[in-house]
């Protein structure tokens, strides 16, 4: 078996998995032309390799992503491709340090971090003058809009605050959404793109937000359609953003996003950890246990639901 692998690791990982494959490798994460000439003759990938290599690789039967998201190669036929290779994701990997991220950018809003921040760069002193404007997440009316792993982890966080929760699972519903976004302090969204979801925060929907709400998105930047939510905040019917994913990234230095104000821009950073890359090792090795056993790996994904 030949392993095409796709991550850039430190010598000391790259020799971990060497160990623990017993199998032959090829590293490229440059994703460079000998990559795909490389990836062609190999069983298996590690890493996310350019969509249009998958069709163009006939002896792969088996890709782990090192990502959630695999928008990229939803346009494939895979119906046909299907028959012959599986692609997993890293679903449920990135909750915890998510869903920790998304409750330090609810808190940096609310109790005033972000603008401290800001104020402390540029050598000013607001002091007495903030106090009034921060506020506290007890007893927030919080919307969780899609109930995966993540927003699960988010609902525990929020636990010790007393927040009164509607979730918004697979079987949300547009009048009951639009219902509960009115009476929301904060909406958390954690949804997967797909044709129910792209768009769907839209001038309309954003307008039901009650005045000085908060939109968290951590989903998919499809979700938000970015013009929209840029004018409700410059207008201050919104009172605040945390937005960890946008619809191109990096942002061009042109997007209003970098001059919103009461904006918080992670940048992608939401599910970063250390020890990421190692952990992505582990899940990769222990799935490729299970193929080697004959066993379906965890976190398959279904093209047909989307995610």
């Amino acid at each position: 078996m030949k392993v095409f692998v796709g991550v850039t690791l430190e010598p000391a990982q790259l020799a971990r998995l060497r160990d623990g494959l017993d199998a032959g490798i090829c590293y490229h994460p440059a994703f460079d032309d000998a990559g795909h000439m490389a990836i062609r003759d190999c069983e298996v990938a590690f890493g996310n390799p350019p969509a249009e290599w998958l069709v163009n690789s006939p002896k792969l039967r088996w890709v782990q992503l090192e990502s959630v998201g695999f928008g990229e190669y939803a346009s494939l036929d895979w119906k046909a491709l299907g028959k012959t290779l599986r692609l997993s994701n890293l679903k449920g990997f990135f909750a915890e340090p998510v869903a920790q991220s998304i409750l330090a950018g609810i808190l940096a809003h609310y109790r005033g971090m972000a603008r401290l921040t800001q104020l402390q760069a540029k050598g000013e002193w607001e002091g007495d003058t903030l106090r009034p404007k921060l506020l506290t997440l007890a007893g927030a009316s919080v919307v969780l809009f899609g109930y995966g792993d993540i927003n699960r982890r988010v609902a525990e966080l929020l636990a010790p605050f007393n927040c009164s929760i509607a979730r918004f699972g697979s079987d949300w519903t547009r009048p009951a959404l639009d219902q509960a976004l009115r009476a929301a302090d904060i909406a958390i969204c954690v949804a997967p793109h797909t044709a129910a979801t792209r768009g769907l925060f839209d001038r309309e929907l954003l307008a039901k937000l009650k005045p000085g709400a908060m939109l968290v998105n951590f989903g998919r930047g499809s979700l938000i359609d970015e013009e929209a939510l840029a004018d409700a905040l410059e207008s201050g019917a919104l009172g605040g953003a945390v937005i960890d994913v946008t619809q191109d990234a990096p942002l061009p230095a042109s997007h209003r996003f970098w001059r919103c104000r009461n904006m918080l821009l992670t940048q992608h950073t939401g599910g970063g950890t250390e020890d990421e890359i190692d952990r992505k090792i582990d899940v990769f090795l222990a799935n490729l246990g299970r193929y080697r056993r004959g066993e379906e790996p965890l976190g398959l994904v279904d093209f047909q639901r989307g995610y």
